[in-house]
């Protein structure tokens, strides 16, 4: 909406010139995101359902009683946030009703106790269908992978499923998770720092992206925007967060933020993002859901010795603490991101 009131009165007051710039809306937005979601929060999280505790999850009494689905606000903001700081015309905007839906199909989750796993699959499979379709509107797509110089170009057969998987798995990754005290805040934010980072400077910078002989994306400023608002809304949601936490994202937080990490990453138009900026995100949940699936429909029992999500195997099983496991868990994921980020620009 700012860019649009730049269009239509910039002529008029030179300041206005501000709102035509996406790293002015991207900082400001930050900034409203993060301060509104530390104000409004406290205030509202009374009303917020309570945590009754996780079957098998370690430590999980320490969590009853606690207000849960923090996402419910917080997301909600980001919505908000996004209609007035990215520009009308961008394509990310339409995708908030799926945000939306991932936020509310959360929350009724942790309301009620939890939705069947076959349920939430299905659900999750729907949502991320929609955003494909949006992002992609069923034409050929150019992607390109690290290690092969040359673009690929995909029907939109085969485009929209493999960018309905990402989303899908990105959306449960995430959910899987959370369960410690910063851990799932904080990776995520990271990991849509980077990409907000790489769609801003480098897929949506014509210059950079032609030097770098990878396909421009034009939408790239304003989905950098969305991922900088998100992890403004983090940021605010953080700060009550930090163990020992005041309040709990819940499925109502985990996955529509998962959602945005893979909309996103279909947006770089480099599928193997998913791994490079996720890594600690699927090494912790992904992970879980393989063993789980390979369990139950194959009848293959592999990493029998390895709790999952993994944050659980090192609390149980190594005796980390929750702060130990949010420090190692953020080196390692910043280690790793920032190497196959380089290595995936580079080696092409």
């Amino acid at each position: 909406m700012l860019n649009w009131i730049y269009e239509s009165l910039g002529h008029v007051w030179g300041p206005l010139r501000l709102f035509d710039s996406f790293f002015f809306l991207a900082a400001i937005g930050f900034a409203c995101c993060a301060l509104l979601t530390w104000v409004i929060l406290p205030k509202l999280w009374p009303s917020l359902p309570t945590d009754r505790g996780r079957a098998f999850a370690v430590n999980a009494e320490q969590s009853v009683g606690k207000p849960l689905s923090a996402g419910l606000i917080f997301v909600t903001i980001f919505c908000v946030a996004s209609l007035i700081f990215v520009p009308l015309h961008a394509r990310g905007l339409l995708t908030l009703p799926f945000v939306l839906a991932a936020m509310i199909v959360g929350f009724l989750d942790d309301r009620r106790g939890g939705f069947s796993e076959y349920q939430l699959a299905v659900m999750d499979l729907a949502i991320a269908l929609g955003a494909s379709l949006v992002i992609y509107g069923l034409q050929p797509v150019t992607i390109w992978l690290p290690g092969w110089k040359e673009v690929i170009l995909l029907s939109p057969w085969i485009a929209t499923p493999v960018a309905t998987g990402i989303i899908w798995l990105s959306i449960n990754a995430t959910n899987c998770s959370d369960g410690v005290d910063g851990v799932s805040g904080s990776l995520t934010a990271t990991a849509l720092l980077i990409l907000g980072g790489l769609l801003y400077a480098v897929i949506g910078n014509e210059v950079v992206a032609q030097h770098l002989k990878i396909p421009v994306n034009p939408e790239g400023a304003s989905w950098a925007i969305m991922a900088f608002l998100m992890v403004g809304s983090i940021a605010g949601y953080l700060w009550y967060n930090a163990a020992p936490s005041l309040v709990l994202m819940g499925d109502a937080g985990s996955r529509p933020i998962g959602l945005l990490i893979g909309m996103l990453v279909v947006a770089t138009n480099n599928p193997l993002f998913l791994l490079l900026v996720g890594s600690v995100l699927l090494l912790n949940g992904a992970t879980g859901l393989v063993k789980v699936a390979l369990m139950r429909f194959f009848g293959l029992k592999i990493l029998g010795g390895i709790r999952f999500p993994l944050h659980d195997h090192c609390r149980k099983e190594l005796g980390w603490s929750n702060s130990q496991v949010l420090v190692r868990f953020m080196l390692v994921h910043l280690g790793v991101s920032a190497l196959l980020v380089i290595l995936a620009l580079k080696v092409r």
